[in-house]
């Protein structure tokens, strides 16, 4: 079964094949995937590789975990279930109100 790592601390430079490319020297990559920013479409500094099993992904684990990549140090584990999030603007801001003042307010 394919096992999915996190990869943390990734060079902003790092394009997906370049990760695909470093995580196959472990075994078989189904998929590697670097986050970006929504608004800016650059890096944010993490990525996803899939590995086909858990062996490849445990031998990726141990191959790149606190290495150096691309002059910084990966953090590298299993990735952990996406969680739920509330769908649009972030739900209720009732609690979030208040507060701080501009010019206007005085």
């Amino acid at each position: 079964m394919a096992q999915k790592l996190y990869v943390g601390g990734l060079p902003y430079s790092t394009t997906d094949q370049e990760l695909a490319d470093a995580f196959a020297q472990a075994g078989s990559v189904v998929s590697a995937s670097i986050v970006t920013d929504r608004m800016t479409g650059r890096s944010r500094g993490f990525g996803f590789v899939e590995m086909a099993s858990e062996a490849e992904g445990t031998a990726a684990i141990d191959m790149w975990h606190g290495k150096e990549f691309g002059g910084r140090t990966l953090t590298v584990n299993v990735a952990r279930p996406k969680e739920e999030r509330p769908a649009g603007g972030g739900g209720d801001r009732g609690d979030r109100r208040g507060g701080g003042g501009g010019w206007r307010d005085r």
